[in-house]
């Protein structure tokens, strides 16, 4: 199941499809719009069924395609399904940057290619916002596998998440435009520069989980197996929160996770 609970009413994101579509100064999330920024590379084989679906169930959102050199069909693919497809130089912080740079609304939701969103999502994240203290939040995730080690590596996910006060982009980081611009955006840093952005979020307020998940694509725990990659990544994640060396990360995700 991708929803925990009943989704919220239906979101102004979805009531004023299409009728915001100039810059926004606000962010009172009763005016708000929301914009999707999607980094993506490679993935010319799925991104028109994860558009068309994300479509469906964030109708009043501006989709923003970030393309960091494709040598397959992605950006072909991807235009009659989202607003604008733009380049940026490879690299997510790089991509996120620049999609936020030219995103329209003034709520911001990074989020990967190889997820799926949850019906009404653009809703969960406006119920988030009503508080004035939420700077923004996340969605839980969720891997589509029945097996033990998957549910085990879910709640691993998401506990060992709180406890370092992590969160990585499969879940689905949004915020305010506001705070976006106050953090200064993605660090260009070698890796984890999606936890670091969401540290920068804690910094700045609440940032809340939304009572709902995304389901996350298997593909690398597959292909580098559940157990050993979900050591490496509470490994690195560990050395990350006291501060490890950057190379030392990078080398270790290398080791283990390519």
């Amino acid at each position: 199941m991708m929803i925990l609970h009943p989704a919220p009413a239906q979101s102004d994101f979805d009531r004023h499809a299409g009728a915001n579509k100039s810059a926004q100064t606000s962010d009172t999330p009763s005016v708000q719009s929301l914009s999707i920024i999607i980094p993506v590379l490679n993935e010319g084989a799925g991104i028109r069924s994860f558009l068309e679906k994300l479509r469906a169930r964030a109708p009043g959102a501006e989709i923003i395609v970030v393309d960091g050199g494709s040598s397959d069909a992605t950006r072909e693919t991807a235009e009659p399904f989202c607003d604008r497809v733009i380049s940026s130089a490879r690299g997510r912080a790089s991509q996120m940057n620049t999609g936020a740079g030219v995103a329209r609304g003034n709520v911001l939701w990074f989020l990967h290619a190889d997820v799926e969103a949850p019906a009404r999502c653009a809703s969960y994240i406006e119920h988030a916002l009503k508080d004035g203290r939420a700077v923004g939040g996340y969605f839980r995730i969720r891997l589509p596998r029945r097996q033990v080690v998957y549910r085990l590596t879910d709640g691993f996910a998401h506990y060992a998440g709180k406890l370092l006060r992590i969160r990585c982009g499969d879940h689905g980081l949004f915020c305010r435009r506001s705070v976006f611009e106050r953090t200064g955006g993605f660090r260009d840093v070698p890796l984890m520069e999606d936890v670091e952005f969401f540290r920068a979020l804690l910094r700045c307020g609440r940032t809340p989980a939304v009572p709902a998940r995304l389901i996350v694509s298997p593909r690398r725990y597959e292909a580098v197996g559940p157990l050993r990659l979900t050591f490496a990544y509470g490994l690195i994640a560990t050395l990350y929160v006291f501060r490890a060396p950057w190379s030392m990360l990078a080398r270790l995700y290398q080791q283990l996770c390519a």
